[in-house]
């Protein structure tokens, strides 16, 4: 490359020189240098290799086995890095999944439990027992059941029937 410089600037020198001894300048100040290699041609010819038989190489199924086993090896070594990450991230997102199912659930036994206290408050059961004309019973027919055994068969006893009821 250093010996292209000194040519270019041998022609530069030497066109300088022609024109001053001429006394007027032939060059255009605009023109630009010719490149290296203008007046180089690249032809190409067409080669025909259909009649050439391309031979076999004996290493070639050598090098392939050893190219698809490191391949197998190298993709073992990053699934055997890569799967217990995959699997702690996963775990990961069933613990949340399941925190968060428990205190749905946890929200709905509440929900639950404030209305069941509701349906069994006694002011809402005196108030369907007054829709149904229920009426408290009274003390005879009331039997406490206390680990003595009656007087008689329970079955036996005789229940005084309600007015209004069956």
């Amino acid at each position: 490359m250093a010996t292209l410089a000194t040519i270019w600037k041998k022609s530069n020198t030497m066109a300088a020189v022609r024109g001053s001894a001429s006394g007027v300048m032939e060059c255009d100040p605009y023109a630009l240098r010719s490149l290296p290699g203008d007046g180089v041609f690249f032809y190409s010819k067409k080669m025909d290799n259909s009649r050439l038989l391309r031979q076999a190489d004996p290493n070639a199924g050598n090098e392939l086995l050893s190219t698809v086993g490191v391949g197998a090896l190298l993709l073992m070594l990053g699934v055997s890095i890569v799967a217990p990450h995959v699997a702690l991230v996963r775990a990961g997102y069933q613990l949340e999944a399941a925190k968060a199912e428990r205190q749905t659930l946890l929200d709905q036994r509440r929900a639950l439990e404030v209305r069941e206290a509701g349906l069994l408050s006694p002011t809402r059961l005196n108030d369907i027992a007054k829709a149904h004309n229920l009426t408290s019973p009274l003390s005879s027919q009331v039997i406490h059941l206390d680990g003595q055994t009656p007087r008689g068969n329970l079955a036996s006893l005789e229940t005084p029937t309600v007015p209004g009821g069956r």
